[in-house]
């Protein structure tokens, strides 16, 4: 299984789960497979097809319960069924309310011996934002920034580059090689200009572009409106129809989401962005922004670059902004942190909500 979850990885799936899959027989594996991306065969499909003729009494291993219904290709619990397999272990039961215990009770009614659970933990983690989007109507959102030891993410002047060291960036860019999009606001683009695409990685796949602008201020000149990877601008009815139309001229596809205090809505925004298929979404913003949807609480993991220097300056931008609380009591809380170290930099890691939580997507 754990070879099962390593294939897994190497797949873009979205809107699909990530999903890897093993045959074995006579303690050999005889067949492997992954699901390359959506529209593609699923991993069961290439691991039986990959094993031949071994697949007669032989047993699956799959990080996802088989699929038991017609989507872009066939049910997988019938290729299963076809092949001959005697046993089938699952990791998890598909969240899916397509699937969700019916490929299981399809080869169960067929004579397969089906076991389920095995390193769950781990599979729940491959799949964290198909479980999210299932379930919420919402991608799972990962916020990343860097500061310094006393939380500023510029100098005074605006400056910011750079923060943290290369190996640092040099994560920041396998980051967005996993996620689906990558999302920012215009003060972003305003101050940095940043192109938020992937660099360094061979055959690595651009997330979407998301951009956070209420008013379409993004300039057509931007560097994330280059490249070939769609990029969508979330504005509301303050936005000039002018703008928006050289933002299109540009290749940009405008957003018209409702408004909430002259701003954007975000849950309205999250819900679209899940609506488009997108699992992961990877959050790289300024303080203002980060402090929306932290209040709003659409942020499910925190990814927090430290670098050892000390910054200073009572202007200097923040991590955080926003208006903030009035009493401690009201402080949210992170869970589950740890740390890990690139160079002389430490990443802070933790979580703030169960992705397994159900969240009223209104």
């Amino acid at each position: 299984m754990k070879h099962a979850l390593t294939l897994a990885w190497r797949g873009h799936t979205s809107p699909n789960p990530m999903v890897g899959a093993v045959v074995v027989r006579d303690g050999a594996i005889v067949g492997e497979g992954y699901h390359p991306c959506a529209g593609e065969p699923h991993a069961e499909v290439f691991a039986l097809n990959a094993a031949g003729t071994l697949t007669e009494g032989a047993d699956l291993y799959v990080t996802l319960e088989p699929c038991s219904h017609f989507g872009r290709t066939p049910p997988c619990a019938d290729a299963v069924i076809k092949a001959g397999i005697k046993r089938v272990f699952a990791a998890m039961v598909d969240p899916n309310p397509l699937v969700s215990g019916n490929g299981i009770k399809k080869l169960q009614n067929a004579g397969i011996i089906v076991e389920v659970g095995m390193i769950e933990s781990e599979a729940r983690e491959l799949n964290r934002g198909f479980i999210k989007r299932v379930t919420t109507g919402r991608p799972f959102v990962l916020w990343k920034a860097a500061m310094s030891l006393d939380g500023k993410i510029a100098a005074n002047s605006g400056d910011s580059r750079w923060i943290t060291g290369e190996r640092s960036r040099k994560e920041v860019h396998k980051l967005r090689n996993t996620h689906d999009a990558v999302i920012t606001g215009v003060g972003t683009i305003l101050a940095d200009d940043p192109e938020l695409n992937v660099r360094g990685i061979r055959g690595a796949v651009n997330p979407i572009k998301v951009v956070v602008d209420s008013k379409a201020s993004t300039p057509p000149t931007a560097r994330i409106l280059k490249g070939d990877v769609p990029i969508y601008i979330a504005v509301t009815e303050l936005a000039d129809r002018e703008r928006m139309n050289r933002l299109q001229d540009e290749g940009a596809t405008i957003v018209m989401m409702p408004a909430v205090d002259d701003r954007v809505d975000l849950k309205a925004l999250m819900i679209k962005l899940a609506d488009l298929g997108i699992n992961t979404a990877m959050l790289e913003c300024g303080g203002e922004l980060s402090a929306s949807m932290l209040k709003a609480g659409l942020i499910d993991r925190g990814m927090i670059f430290v670098a050892p220097k000390i910054i200073g300056g009572r202007d200097a931008k923040s991590i955080v902004e926003g208006a903030g609380i009035e009493m401690m009591a009201d402080a949210l809380n992170a869970s589950n942190l740890r740390t890990r170290r690139f160079g002389d930099d430490i990443a802070l890691e933790f979580d703030f909500l169960k992705y397994e939580e159900t969240v009223d997507p209104s």
